[in-house]
């Protein structure tokens, strides 16, 4: 290989590895409601790697696969369930304050399940289509504000099209880190391909924290102005330490940050969540009582 063809396929690497994600770091964030977020729109890549049409539409039939199959299997719960009674109410409130981070969600066909299984989990795919498992509420004792901090959560990741972001990156990534991989394999005369490859996922999941410290923030933001006392997000990031405390995942391999990071995340914007609340209430933050949880299971 002579001289000049190796500086050549350095900056194909460079650029393999670092283009479409590089493009997404460089995006300017904007501060909305003190709480900074990348803008909504724009970006070639998301638009052809992941149309907001297909995206939609591909989130609408897993959504009815899933609940279908549950119901099938018997772990649909019911609407006359008090449990699906009590996410619903607590969705009816939050949803009126979703269109301030997303106005297509006026459009939204929301809809709010329940489904029988141990998981601590719950998700919000995009068009609204909420779900819990018992086991996030069960296990966790979760009050009125805690399951509004997890609905707030899941559907701030709607709300800010994390899913499409996710999927654009992914793709993005792997194309990014195959051409890198070969690039440099063939400068070096070894394959490196999956040592390239695992780089490119570390990348993903680098942007999958930073959406969730996102959606934290953005959830407490919603559910604070529906009347959800947002300290209940550091109670349940304290439950989930609990809960996780052994064999908790290494943060730079999580796809989640570690709950002493959000925890602290969440009490730097007290000083602009707290007033939503109170004002919600009918209050002013000074009067506010303490917020009082349950104790989780062990």
């Amino acid at each position: 290989m002579n001289k000049l063809s190796r500086p050549i396929l350095l900056l194909a690497l460079c650029a393999a590895m670092q283009g479409a994600p590089a493009q997404e770091r460089k995006q300017e964030q904007m501060v909305q409601d003190g709480i900074a977020v990348k803008p909504l729109k724009g970006g070639w890549a998301r638009d052809i790697l992941a149309p907001e049409e297909r995206v939609n539409e591909q989130s609408a039939q897993q959504y009815l696969a899933l609940m279908n199959q549950a119901q099938q299997k018997g772990a649909l719960v019911p609407a006359s369930d008090a449990r699906v009674k009590r996410l619903r109410a607590i969705a009816l409130r939050i949803i009126p304050y979703t269109a301030r981070w997303n106005q297509d969600a006026q459009q939204w066909k929301w809809q709010v399940n329940l489904l029988q299984s141990d998981q601590v989990n719950a998700f919000c795919m995009p068009g609204g289509r909420i779900a819990f498992f018992t086991g996030i509420i069960d296990k966790l004792k979760l009050t009125d504000d805690e399951i509004a901090a997890v609905m707030g959560h899941e559907i701030a990741h709607a709300l800010r099209e994390h899913g499409r972001d996710r999927q654009t990156k992914s793709t993005a990534t792997g194309i990014a880190s195959t051409l890198g991989g070969a690039a440099l394999s063939a400068w070096l005369g070894v394959d490196v391909r999956g040592a390239a490859n695992a780089l490119g996922q570390l990348t993903v999941l680098k942007f999958s924290r930073d959406e969730e410290r996102e959606a934290d923030l953005v959830g407490l933001d919603i559910a604070a102005r529906a009347g959800y006392d947002p300290r209940a997000g550091i109670a349940l990031w304290n439950k989930m330490a609990a809960l996780n405390e052994r064999g908790a995942p290494i943060e730079l391999l999580s796809t989640h940050p570690g709950g002493s990071n959000r925890i602290e995340q969440i009490q730097a914007h007290m000083n602009v969540l707290l007033p939503l609340y109170a004002r919600a209430r009918g209050t002013s933050v000074d009067r506010l009582p303490a917020y009082r949880t349950n104790l989780a299971s062990k």
